[in-house]
């Protein structure tokens, strides 16, 4: 007999050579109905694995917070598709087939692309094969006999050529259908239940665009219809929420080929939101001390050199400029701008803390796949600022910068978020500068900070900035995704890099520390979650539009612009919408534009100096005094109401 320790810490002896089903059953028979896969001494394995020895094991089902046992079932799913596939289209060429955080996709090589016809045959075929329920079998091959087996599907070869010689290679099989898989699976296809083609596109070869354009379809599947149908309406309702969508609709942003990709253009109205945001992020800091600055978008390369990241971020740099005797690059952050800006003269420890902010524009070269909206882009502003401090006054500067995001977090009515401390991976001497008694001091310093705040968060290894460790804010948007907006970061090697200093308290120079802190992050990606959450229907303080007047006749026009020139003097977004249309008309055209108020004026208005006020959330609300509406409004803006 063996001991097998279970996730809730009790041990149960099975007989050796069990597999991980006979051991689901004997805890439960309806465990095993749903269990998809098993963590065998923290390694995923397949339901049929035999445990010859003690361990610890995990047995893992689609419901699990967790998405392994979701992977194993996606997984299979993929398989099915790819048979599926095959019988369809009988000289396909396989390339891959993972399971990704939502579903899964296969890539095939065909002919011409899947057609929606297609897609709908593919998605029936599926269907007969989950409902023939065929057992799944899983064998390996030396690497010889695997290549030979492949013959006729060149990417499996490729990919088994890669494997060194001697290791395991293990196949799939489900009738007259095989694959190059390391696992796991399902025990049969009949053990999937609800499936959706979701789309397809193009996808290069292994992501290069020097190889084959194959062709992807990506899907997803459930134990249950009803789960089907649940994600399917959470689909519908991202489409709704999409921020391209709504941005183009609104006249926010474009983006054009002659531009270029990644690099979107700020229509009026997104202009209008974007210089709300800057300014209101600027008083913030203003409030607390911060000074203002303005640094070039261009610097020698050399700058990148001695601050570090030239070693570790070239890769997501522009290419060099050559200009007379200087190499320029288009700068990727702007922390090594404001190192320079400290040094530009020397600093007693009466001076400290010195607070540098920016709304800088920065550049990363993205690759063209991945650009997207105002989500990811080429070009962004980013709410940027560094703030040089002596050791003794970390704890209350960084004290602050938690206190400023929560701040603004309540302006914006953000309230599922997280807090993560980001740190280093060990191994990961690449990514990271190699400086262990550095990062030591930096982790366990920040640790204890944000310990002694009482400000809860938990662990990431593997996510610090490669000169130190940060405090990033997980918000949690609309649609699911979770996103870094807030960031700060607490730096002892740019100091070093630069020889920073300052003349303390003993006459003698000392070193500063460096806290790098974002709140709003990038402009550009704030606006993405901003129009995600809000569905474009922004706070009226944000709106570009706040109010739109709604003379019902031409007798009503001049009081109607009389009424603009009173709101525009109150510093309110005002237009008149004079077009010889019905009202009704007009107030539905209103409202999906996401105007927060309408202001409709008639014959009776006109006379008792009154406005009729709609509402974007509200409807009819009923008829006050012009300074009673102009009240109304200031102090929703002045207190930032949703």
């Amino acid at each position: 007999m063996i001991k097998v320790s279970l996730k809730d810490g009790s041990i149960l002896e099975v007989e050796k050579g069990s597999s991980i089903l006979d051991i689901a059953k004997k805890i439960s028979e309806g465990l095993a109905r749903v269990a998809t896969c098993g963590e065998v001494d923290g390694k995923v394995k397949d339901l049929r694995y035999e445990i010859q020895q003690d361990c610890s094991l995990v047995i893992h089902t689609f419901n699990d917070d967790d998405i392994e046992g979701k992977k194993a079932y996606w997984h299979t799913t993929s398989h099915i598709m790819a048979q599926a596939v095959k019988r369809l289209f009988p000289d396909v060429k396989f390339a891959i087939g993972p399971s990704i955080n939502d579903g899964f996709y296969y890539d095939f090589d065909v002919e011409n692309p899947f057609t929606d016809e297609d897609k709908a045959k593919i998605e029936e075929e599926m269907k007969k094969i989950i409902k023939e329920n065929i057992q799944i079998e899983r064998f390996s091959l030396p690497k010889k006999e695997a290549l030979e087996l492949m013959e006729g599907q060149p990417y499996k070869q490729e990919l088994i050529e890669e494997l060194p010689e001697g290791e395991e290679i293990s196949f799939y099989k489900q009738g007259d259908f095989t694959d190059l898989c390391a696992g796991p699976h399902l025990e049969s296809t009949g053990k999937v239940k609800a499936i959706k083609i979701l789309s397809s596109s193009g996808a290069y070869w292994r992501g290069d665009e020097h190889n084959k354009m194959l062709q992807r379809i990506y899907a997803i599947s459930f134990p249950k219809a009803s789960q089907l149908e649940e994600y399917l309406q959470k689909l519908e309702e991202i489409k709704q929420r999409d921020h391209r969508k709504i941005g183009k609709e609104q006249e926010i942003f474009m983006t054009h080929p002659l531009v270029g990709s990644g690099l979107p253009i700020y229509l009026p109205n997104g202009a209008t939101i974007r210089r709300l945001l800057e300014r209101y992020i600027q008083d913030k800091e203003i409030q607390m001390g911060y000074s203002h600055v303005y640094t070039p978008s261009l610097a020698n390369s050399e700058l990148y050199k001695v601050s570090g990241h030239w070693d570790h971020y070239s890769e997501d740099m522009f290419p060099v400029m050559k200009m007379d005797n200087e190499e320029m690059v288009l700068r990727p952050m702007n922390c090594p701008h404001h190192m320079l800006i400290y040094k530009n003269k020397m600093h007693s420890y009466r001076d400290l803390p010195i607070r540098i902010g920016e709304l800088a524009h920065d550049f990363r070269y993205e690759n063209s796949g991945s650009v997207c909206g105002l989500e990811r882009v080429r070009q962004m502003c980013q709410n940027d600022a560094h703030l040089f401090v002596r050791p003794d006054q970390i704890k209350e500067e960084f004290g602050k910068v938690v206190k400023l995001i929560l701040e603004v977090y309540k302006d914006f009515g953000f309230e599922d978020y997280e807090f993560r401390l980001s740190l280093r991976d060990k191994n990961n001497t690449e990514k990271y500068f190699d400086d262990d008694e550095m990062w030591e001091k930096a982790e366990s310093q920040l640790r204890e900070i944000l310990t002694e705040l009482g400000v809860p968060f938990y662990e990431a290894e593997g996510e610090a900035a490669f000169y130190g460790p940060k405090l990033d804010v997980q918000l949690k948007s609309a649609v699911g995704h979770d996103v870094t907006v807030s960031t700060c970061q607490l730096d002892f090697l740019l100091p070093e890099k630069f020889q920073l200093e300052y003349i303390g308290e003993d006459g003698e120079k000392h070193r500063p520390v460096v806290i790098h802190r974002a709140i709003l992050g990038s402009l550009d990606r704030f606006m993405c979650f901003l129009i995600e959450e809000t569905k474009g229907a922004f706070p009226v303080w944000l709106s570009p539009l706040q109010v739109k007047i709604l003379p019902i006749t031409d007798n009503q026009h001049k009081y109607a612009y009389e009424l603009r020139e009173k709101l525009a003097k109150e510093r309110i977004r005002v237009e008149v919408d004079d077009r010889n249309e019905k009202t009704g008309y007009k107030i539905r055209e209103a409202q999906l534009s996401k105007v927060p108020y309408m202001l409709v004026v008639g014959a009776r208005e006109v006379e008792e100096n009154m406005v009729a006020v709609r509402s974007r959330e509200n409807g009819d609300i009923g008829t006050m005094k012009v300074d009673e509406f102009v009240e109304k409004i200031k102090n929703e803006v002045e207190n930032k109401t949703k």
